[in-house]
This record gives C-alpha cells, sequence and structure tokens, in this order.
C-alpha cells in the first residue's frame, strides 16, 4: 500500500507531521557536544564548538528537507546511494586523503568527507528496499540471503583496507540488524557467531606469521585492551587516562570547565572518540545518566515508529537507523570504558567532526521521511 492516498500530508502540512520531540532530543545530545567541545577548548568556541554549531545547523535543514521527500522516493533511489558509496570507498582506495595513518578521507577543501560512514546508512537504505521487495517465505532461504550478505561483505571488505576496524565492525553489525529485523531465521546468526569465534581464534594464530591478518597496531589494541597497564605511557596510556577521568567524576563531576584531565592535555582525542570521558569527569554520573537518558529516548522513537509503520521499507529503514544508531554511542562507550579495544568510534552527534554528524543526521531525515508519509487509514 503506498503512502498517497492513504491519508498522508500533503504540502505544508508535512512540516506539522514531522516528529518534533525528535529534533529538540537531537538538538539536546548535540548541545551537551557543543558545551564539550566550548570547555576542551579552553572556554573558547573555537576551534571546535563554533564548526560543530554551523554543522548541526546545516544537518538540521538537510534532515527536514529529506522528511519532506516521499518515502517512496528514497526506497527508489537505495540502490544508488549504495553503488555512490561504494564508488567513493573505491575512490579513496585509489587516492584518498592520509591522516593519522589511515587512508579514510576525501578532502574537499571546505569538509573532509569519509565515505565510510555514507556506507553506514546507504547499506541500510540497500537492505531495507531488498527485503521490502522480497517475498516474505523467501527471506531465510539460502539462495536469497546472498545478495544481502554481498551487499554487506563488499564494503567491509575495502573498509578493512583502509585501515579502520571499528567502521568494518558497525557495517556488520548494522547489516545484521536490518537482517534480523527483516525476519532472517536466528540459526543463521548462531552459525554466524560460531563462524566469528572461530575467525577471531584464526587471527589471534596468525599473530607474528607470513599470513597476518590484522596490523601491528591494531593487535596492540587487542593487548591493550586485555591489559591496559602493560605499556602505560604508551599503547594503554589512551584508556589509562580515560578511566581515570570517568573514575574521578563522581556522581555530579568537577564541574564545567573543571576537568584536570582534558584542561592539562592529559586526555588524548579529547574532543573526538574520548569525548565522553571529559562529560563524565565534569558532570560525573549524574551528566553521563542525563546522555545515555537522551540517547535512550532517541532510540525509542525509532523503535516505536517502526513498529507503527504499516510500509515494510520504512519500518525495516527507520529500525536499522535506530540499530545503526545505538552502535554508534555503545561501541563508543564501551570502547572508553575499557569494556572493549579502542576501534575509533565517534560518539554520536558529541564527538567533533563534519561526515559522522551531516551523514546521521541525513539519516534521521530518512526516518522522518518514513515518520512523515507512512500509510494511514482515511478518517
Amino acid at each position: 500500500m503506498s503512502a498517497r492516498g492513504t491519508g498522508a500530508p500533503r504540502g505544508a502540512a508535512k512540516l506539522l507531521a514531522v516528529h518534533w520531540p525528535l529534533v529538540l532530543l537531537l538538538s539536546a545530545v548535540a548541545g551537551m557536544g557543543f558545551m564539550m567541545l566550548y570547555s576542551v577548548a579552553g572556554g573558547s568556541l573555537d576551534p571546535w564548538a563554533r564548526a560543530q554549531m554551523i554543522r548541526f545547523a546545516l544537518g538540521l535543514c538537510v534532515m527536514l528537507v529529506i522528511a519532506m521527500i516521499d518515502i517512496r522516493f528514497w526506497k527508489l533511489v537505495s540502490p544508488l546511494a549504495y553503488l555512490g558509496s561504494f564508488a567513493l570507498l573505491l575512490y579513496v582506495e585509489a587516492a584518498g586523503h592520509v591522516g593519522m595513518g589511515a587512508q579514510r578521507w576525501i578532502n574537499l577543501g571546505f569538509i573532509v568527507l569519509q565515505p565510510s560512514e555514507m556506507m553506514k546508512i546507504s547499506l541500510v537504505m540497500v537492505l531495507a528496499a531488498y527485503y521490502a521487495r522480497l517475498d516474505p517465505g523467501k527471506v531465510s532461504r539460502p539462495l536469497w540471503m546472498v545478495p544481502p550478505l554481498a551487499l554487506i561483505l563488499a564494503p567491509v571488505a575495502l573498509v578493512m583496507t583502509q585501515p579502520d576496524l571499528g567502521t568494518s565492525i558497525m557495517l556488520l553489525a548494522g547489516g545484521a540488524a536490518v537482517m534480523f529485523l527483516a525476519g532472517v531465521s536466528i540459526w543463521y546468526f548462531a552459525t554466524a557467531a560460531a563462524a566469528a569465534a572461530g575467525l577471531v581464534t584464526l587471527v589471534l594464530r596468525s599473530r607474528g606469521t607470513d599470513w597476518q591478518l590484522l596490523r601491528d597496531y591494531q593487535f596492540n589494541r587487542i593487548d591493550t585492551f586485555l591489559d591496559p597497564g602493560r605499556d602505560p605511557l604508551g599503547t594503554g596510556y589512551h584508556i589509562t587516562q580515560a578511566k581515570i577521568a570517568l573514575g574521578s567524576g563522581g556522581l555530579a563531576g568537577r564541574g564545567f570547565m573543571q576537568g584536570t584531565q582534558s584542561r592539562l592535555n592529559f586526555l588524548p582525542e579529547k574532543h573526538t572518540d574520548f569525548i565522553f570521558t571529559t562529560l563524565a569527569e565534569e558532570f560525573g554520573f549524574l551528566g553521563t545518566l542525563a546522555l545515555l537518558i537522551l540517547f535512550t529516548l532517541v532510540i525509542l522513537f525509532c523503535v516505536q515508529s517502526a513498529i507503527a509503520n504499516r510500509d515494510r521499507f520504512g519500518a525495516l529503514l527507520t529500525g536499522g537507523i535506530g540499530a545503526t544508531f545505538f552502535l554508534f554511542f555503545a561501541v563508543n562507550m564501551a570502547m572508553v570504558m575499557g569494556l572493549m579495544p579502542v576501534v575509533g568510534v565517534p560518539l554520536p552527534l558529541v564527538s567533533y567532526g563534519g561526515s559522522a554528524m551531516l551523514v546521521l543526521l541525513a539519516a534521521f531525515g530518512l526516518a522522518q521521511s518514513a515518520h512523515v508519509h507512512r500509510p494511514r487509514e482515511r478518517g
């Protein structure tokens, strides 16, 4: 059933149909990010907070424009979005901008674009479109499992060569989430989990051999995860300082702009991957709880909207975006708390960064489009 002819709003009425509480939630999350970026810059809007505010304002405009466009259009262009993102990944492989030892970016002058961020969302789009068109009775048949697996593994292989283990994990998990929501049998996931355990064993056994499967620095991250104290001034420095910041915040924190770990530059990457620890040090458990509540409310919108949407593409798209958003903050928080190796995943809408913020707000524009144009009963 299409959105047209089922009571879906038209024209200016679409703006009223936008889920404005979600816009306020995203603005509140971003506002906490602006505060932290202002703090880690020593009480200055530059060099991070002002640029982040401009990007967020632009991202909100992009989100609303995307929300006004019929969800059927986004279903139609999903394969093109995927192919475009894949082409950019290929370009990065050939002539991408190198930074911090990795080749992940395209320097456009006014912004440094990371195509793997775009792939996270376009992968969700194309998988949602695939399963929306597929007969539900074929979802778990082996033959029909081949296309989605190919769609997931192709970009994962490219991203791994950059190298970017964190984004590779995000792509795998995000793709798996859409497959699960589409109704793929749980036995496939059990088999994949067993295969993953075998792969981890193989990776660890490959260390020091001619066929070593990870880079040395990636193995060092695993060593640091297992025992941060083995090299507290070297590979374990990041996580050791992060844990000090997390613990020193206590219940209510040291106070805004009073965090010693960030102000005295003990905390590395304090404006990007480790910004959560700055928040924990300055606002303590209560501040981190407030951020978690905001994140949870955003997820609840995605869950509620996906369940209520009778259009299969819109439901899978919204659910997939919600799962991707959850993976962003869950992986980042687990990383800085030492619950998993450091893999370089930013805290959504809080960490400084252009590509991640703009792509994530565009993704929520797609979720808003699914919400605005969902099939409705005629009154």
